[in-house]
Parts: C-alpha cells; sequence; structure tokens
C-alpha cells in the first residue's frame, strides 16, 4: 500500500484497502468477473446441499447467504477508495487540503485512477492553499515597513516634531517609490498568474537599450559605488517589447547589484548566437556563488536570496520570478550557469520574435 502524493498528508479512512480484485484495467470486466465467480460457487453450493439431501427450502437461503457473502467481500475493495474520496472531499470542504486517499500499487481500473487524479488535485489545491497564505504573508509584511514609516514621518511633521525639509520630504518619496515598486510587482504576479499578457513588438537596437536600462539603476546605486561594466555590440538589433524586456533586465541587474558588496564590478556581456538565431547575455557579479541545489528555487515567487556581507536585505522575492515570466512570454530562458567568477545570470532570446501562429 502507498500514498501517491510527494507531501507528507493525512489520510482518510486507514482501512484495509487491499482489493481482492484489481488486477484488471477496467471496472466492467472486474464487475464481471465478480458476478461469474459469485454464480459458480453459488451454483456448486446448492448442487452439494442437494446433493447431502438438504431440502430446497433450506438449501435456497445458505446458497444466496454465501453468495451475498462473496459479493460483499470482493466488492469491498472495488469501493472503498469511493469512500474515501468522500470521506476527503468532505474533509477538503471544511478547508483541510492535506487528506489523501489511499491507492493500491496493482489498482489500474477506472476507481483506481481516479484515486490517482483525486490525489494529484488535493496537491495542487493545498500547494494554492499554501501559496495564498504566503502571498497574504509575504504582501502584509512588506507593505507594513513602508507604510509604517510613511505614517511615522507624517505624524513627526503634522505635530512639529521635524521640519518639511527637502531631506524629510525625500524620505517620505522614497517610501513612496517602494510602495509604488510592490504595487508593480503584485500587479505583474496577477498577470502572471492569469496567463494574460500582451505583448507590443517593435525592432531596437541592443546597446542602446541595455544603456537605457542600466542608466536609472547607476543612478539608483550611486550610494554603493558599484562599477557596472558593459560589453554588448553595437550592431545587434532584436525583435521584442521593450517594456516587459526592461522588466527582465531591470530585475536581474537590480539582483545583481543588491548581492555585490560595495565597490565591487558587475559585468554585463551579450553576444550573438548566428546558428540559433538567439541574442545571450550574461550578468555577473563577481565573488558570490549560487549553490546547484538553489538555482532552481531562487526563480520562485517569494524566494528571497541569502543575505551577507555586502548584501542588501528587503525586496518582495519577485523580481526572479517576474524576470523568467517576462523571458518566458519571448520564448526566452533565464538560468543560472557555472562560472569561476561568480554568479553568472544566462539570459536567452530570440533575435526575431516568433507569433503563437507561428
Amino acid at each position: 500500500m502507498r500514498t501517491t502524493d510527494s507531501k507528507p498528508g493525512r489520510s482518510v479512512n486507514p482501512l484495509d484497502t487491499e482489493r481482492p480484485i484489481g488486477l484488471f484495467s477496467s471496472l466492467k470486466m472486474e464487475l464481471s468477473v465478480l458476478i461469474t465467480i459469485s454464480t459458480i460457487i453459488a451454483f456448486i453450493m446448492a448442487w452439494f446441499l442437494l446433493k447431502v439431501g438438504l431440502s430446497l427450502w433450506i438449501a435456497m437461503p445458505i446458497t444466496l447467504a454465501v453468495a451475498l457473502g462473496i459479493t460483499y467481500f470482493f466488492s469491498r475493495g472495488l469501493t472503498s477508495p469511493l469512500r474515501e474520496m468522500r470521506d476527503a472531499a468532505e474533509a477538503m470542504a471544511d478547508g483541510d487540503y492535506t487528506v489523501r486517499v489511499h491507492v493500491d500499487a496493482n489498482s489500474r481500473d477506472e476507481v483506481g485512477q481516479l484515486a490517482l487524479s483525486f490525489n494529484e488535485m488535493a496537491e495542487e489545491l493545498q500547494h494554492a492553499d499554501q501559496m495564498r497564505r504566503d502571498v497574504v504573508a509575504n504582501v502584509s509584511h512588506e507593505l507594513r515597513t513602508p507604510v509604517s514609516a510613511l505614517q511615522a514621518m507624517v505624524e513627526n511633521m503634522a505635530d512639529g516634531v521635524v521640519e518639511p525639509t527637502p531631506s524629510n520630504l525625500e524620505s517620505i518619496l522614497n517610501q513612496t517609490h517602494r510602495l509604488s515598486d510592490l504595487i508593480a510587482f503584485l500587479l505583474d504576479l496577477s498577470r502572471m498568474e492569469a496567463g494574460a499578457a500582451s505583448l507590443q513588438i517593435d525592432k531596437f537596437n541592443f546597446a542602446d537599450f541595455i544603456d537605457e536600462t542600466v542608466e536609472p539603476l547607476e543612478i539608483a546605486d550611486a550610494g554603493h559605488a558599484h562599477n557596472i561594466e558593459i560589453h554588448v555590440p553595437d550592431n545587434i538589433e532584436m525583435e521584442g517589447d521593450q517594456d516587459r524586456l526592461r522588466q527582465l533586465f531591470t530585475n536581474i541587474i537590480a539582483n545583481a547589484l543588491k548581492h555585490s558588496a560595495d565597490n565591487t564590478a558587475v559585468l554585463i556581456e551579450a553576444h550573438e548566437n548566428k546558428d540559433f538565431g538567439t541574442i545571450v547575455t550574461n550578468v555577473v557579479n563577481f565573488g558570490s556563488q549560487i549553490p546547484q541545489e538553489a538555482r532552481s528555487d531562487i526563480f520562485r515567487r517569494f524566494v528571497k536570496g541569502k543575505t551577507g556581507p555586502g548584501t542588501e536585505s528587503g525586496g518582495t522575492g519577485l523580481g526572479l520570478s517576474i524576470a523568467r515570466w517576462a523571458a518566458q512570454l519571448h520564448g526566452g530562458t533565464v538560468r543560472v550557469v557555472d562560472d569561476p567568477r561568480g554568479a553568472d545570470f544566462e539570459i536567452t532570446l530570440p533575435k526575431y520574435h516568433i507569433s503563437d501562429d507561428e
């Protein structure tokens, strides 16, 4: 016996679900075999009882009782998954998504397949419920800090504790920018969940695009003295949605800056792969490395990188997830590749836009 879910879950009705008839791939076949076996045993039983001299009125009830007992014994295993699914559905209606249905490893009929599908559905619902809880917790946490800071600053100004100097007003403006960025992240997340994203395709120079993307990041990073080195050929032209691609590169480059020590360099280099018709860009922050086992997790929503010397805390944990989404909208990929120099995010995008019909 086993449960098919990969995550630990509570099983309902831990009864014996061994199925005497469960080797067939069709429920119709199992029922046919069950009826045939019951009929043969009933016939043999009736013949034997009449042979030993019992009257028909005594032999017939005994035969029916034996046939019913055999039918119940064999049908118990056929219906037990259905009873478990009923109990599991009631538990899930009450908000418990950890329930699972026991499935015989040898079950190949419709009931067994239904139980397997039910367990997969329960696992997806449990994951979705956990994601909902994580979204509420993370958004509440991220909103609390700027809102509390804004409230304190405005209250101090209203009470006359501090003067509305340009420096204080700039602090308030920074907090509103943080709130605006968080709202933009959440809107992108909702579009990503809904699968709704229209692309405005145009042709542009890739080097100019990178320069325009890096310029505001350099201004925002002025206090950390990072040196952003750009090695991009001037003659690369590509097609894509510049707004979505700017999201992609802004999030990847900002992530590299955030996890780089002050006064260090971040490298952006690109080249065209003419054999595959793609443009490959590598964003490298020197010194730090991402463990192999963590490279896929960092692209999950609300997963934040570890902080340490030279890194900044905070953030929503959505940046890399949205970056991967923007790349996938263009038929591209974002991944972390091995590089002795440091953490290397490789972005591969098609040079020319490919429509859904194509």
